[in-house]
């Protein structure tokens, strides 16, 4: 079942740094205002973004498999017709690495099919929540 509890979602709120799959170089879209939110809020944050080499003074990486740090969260600002692939690409890294232990989707995304396959694999799951909004609600 995915995380849904206020104790669940602070608890997933302390993991850093985390991955953005999608993080938009635009400012005013919130691939890219929610971000900066979190960094402005003490998070590292990790862009993936193939069309970007940097967002919001960070490196961004062309996909997860590309990240050489450790990142403990990935949220993902991607359709939800994309999220069962970006669920396999955190699983795959979660057996190799043995991190991205999580997976936040932002508000409006969600596959509850995809969903399962993570927590049976082991992961986390928040789905159709935003970030910005529980952390400003749970630790602000």
């Amino acid at each position: 079942m995915p995380v849904t509890s206020d104790a669940g979602l602070s608890r997933l709120l302390e993991r850093d740094p985390i991955a953005i799959v999608g993080c938009s170089r635009t400012a005013g879209k919130a691939a890219h205002e929610i971000p900066r939110y979190l960094q402005r809020h003490g998070y590292r944050i990790v862009p993936v973004n193939p069309m970007a080499d940097e967002i919001l003074g960070e490196t961004a990486y062309d996909s997860l498999a590309a990240v050489p740090n450790e990142v403990e969260l990935v949220n993902v600002f991607r359709p939800s017709r994309e999220v069962s692939g970006v669920v396999d690409r955190v699983l795959d890294r979660n057996e190799s690495r043995d991190d991205a232990e999580a997976i936040w989707l932002q508000l409006g995304i969600r596959d509850d099919d995809a969903a399962v396959r993570a927590e049976a694999g082991g992961l986390d799951i928040v789905q159709d929540r935003c970030m910005k909004v529980e952390h400003a609600r749970l630790l602000g």
